[in-house]
């Protein structure tokens, strides 16, 4: 059997990242995902789903995701158990192992624009 996820969302927040106890980054954020039909009311509705990314992976996802960009996200679902105050909680979540980053954050779409405009100034255009 295969475990496999594919999703294409929109991030609800900034990934954030942190370090386990023996130094691992590992990167939580959410991805709202659409649903491919329409309400009753004719509107979509929408899933958040929690995705979790380690390592290089995280890192990047933390440096270059930002609220409201879109992604791909291919990785496997698991299912986390806690209790808390006597009951028990089932948390799913996505754990991936690839991201594409479809849009990226704001802060640096602008710096790559101002890099790409500095570029064509040095440029001797003869028109």
């Amino acid at each position: 059997m295969e475990n496999l996820v594919v999703l294409i969302g929109r991030l609800v927040d900034r990934p954030e990242l942190r370090m386990t106890n023996n130094g691992t980054p590992v990167a939580n954020f959410t991805l709202a995902v659409e649903r491919p039909y329409k309400n009753k009311k004719g509107e979509n509705e929408v899933d958040f789903i929690d995705i979790v990314t380690w390592r290089g992976l995280a890192e990047n996802c933390a440096k270059y995701l930002d609220k409201g960009c879109r992604a791909y996200i291919k990785g496997s679902l698991q299912i986390r158990k806690s209790e808390s105050d006597g009951r028990t909680y089932i948390n799913p979540e996505v754990n991936a192992d690839n991201v594409r980053f479809l849009d990226f954050a704001k802060d640096n779409q602008k710096r790559k624009t101002k890099e790409e405009n500095s570029k064509l100034e040095d440029l001797d255009v003869p028109f």
